[in-house]
């Protein structure tokens, strides 16, 4: 699937495009599922390279778990045939194709009793809760974390990690996302609409989605020494002698390797909202209602 601003009034459509080609220190991977973001058509990395140049039509999606079908001059660590899945690079053409190059160093070994679908859901959230909670956060067993929109898809992996690591969770959203986030582990939930997050108290960490008002309002209930970690772009809210970190995901594949054995052992779910075919990647893409959870796309069964 491309996307180009002069197509059509979404910018996207199906269409055939060389076969990917293998750089250096590249695997070629035959994509079974891929996910996406719904706001990267409008990150710069989407219509440039690396070097700022122009690269549409694009292939847009970075997440995918699929077959390594070729190995580019210089790769190990692969081999063809291996089932893989992992977040490829922003500035190169993405997942939500038949094949995609990407770096290996980019990609962790898929265990053969996880499903390409559930292995493409859990790249984007799992890599991004993981770094915000333990890599950028430190969250330790013990300490009081604050996790927004609970009930989303990076947030909801994001509660039940933390909660594995033996914090205490408190989530929040809107009314009609309590018993969801209380399905994903929460042990507190706190409706946006109608409570205060000063009322909580204290926590040792934030982890935020939302930024403008609410990340401003949650720098004030942390506790000395602790951190707000954002997702959400730079933002000028500081908790008092804290830290503000905001951050881009990358790609780990040790992080990948440590939540997909959380989840092949049952301590964690991923949020699948819908999974729809490559055919119907542009609708998917463009959706005329809210999906509540993740949409994965089956490009090969």
């Amino acid at each position: 699937m491309v996307t180009d601003p002069e197509k059509d009034t979404t910018g996207m459509a199906l269409t055939e495009r060389p076969m990917a080609v293998a750089d250096l220190n590249d695997v070629i991977v035959q994509v079974y599922a891929s996910g996406f973001t719904s706001g990267e058509l409008t990150w710069p990395s989407t219509w440039a390279d690396r070097t700022g140049k122009d690269r549409t039509p694009t292939i847009p999606g970075h997440e995918l778990a699929g077959i390594v079908v070729e190995l580019g001059y210089g790769t190990t660590g692969l081999s063809v045939g291996q089932r893989v899945f992992g977040l490829t690079d922003w500035t190169r053409n993405g997942t939500l194709a038949e094949y995609v190059a990407v770096e290996a160093r980019n990609l962790a070994p898929l265990p053969a009793d996880v499903d390409f679908e559930e292995g493409a859901a859990l790249v984007m959230p799992g890599l991004t809760a993981w770094q915000g909670l333990f890599v950028h956060g430190n969250l330790q067993a013990g300490q009081t974390v604050l996790i927004h929109g609970a009930a989303g898809v990076v947030s909801s992996m994001a509660v039940q990690l933390a909660r594995h690591a033996g914090a205490y969770v408190i989530g929040t959203g809107r009314a009609a996302d309590r018993d969801t986030a209380l399905d994903f582990g929460v042990h507190q939930f706190v409706d946006l609409e109608n409570e205060k997050l000063e009322d909580l108290g204290g926590v040792d960490l934030v982890f935020d989605i939302f930024g403008g008002d609410i990340v401003s309002q949650s720098a004030s209930i942390i506790r000395d020494g602790g951190k707000l970690v954002t997702i959400a772009g730079p933002t000028d809210a500081r908790p008092t002698n804290g830290t503000t970190i905001d951050f881009v995901v990358e790609a780990i594949p040790a992080q990948l390797k440590e939540v997909v054995q959380l989840f092949r052992t049952g301590k964690l779910k991923n949020h699948i909202g819908q999974v729809a075919s490559l055919d119907e990647a542009v609708a998917a893409f463009n959706p005329n209602k809210r999906i509540k959870g993740k949409t994965i796309i089956q490009v090969k069964k």
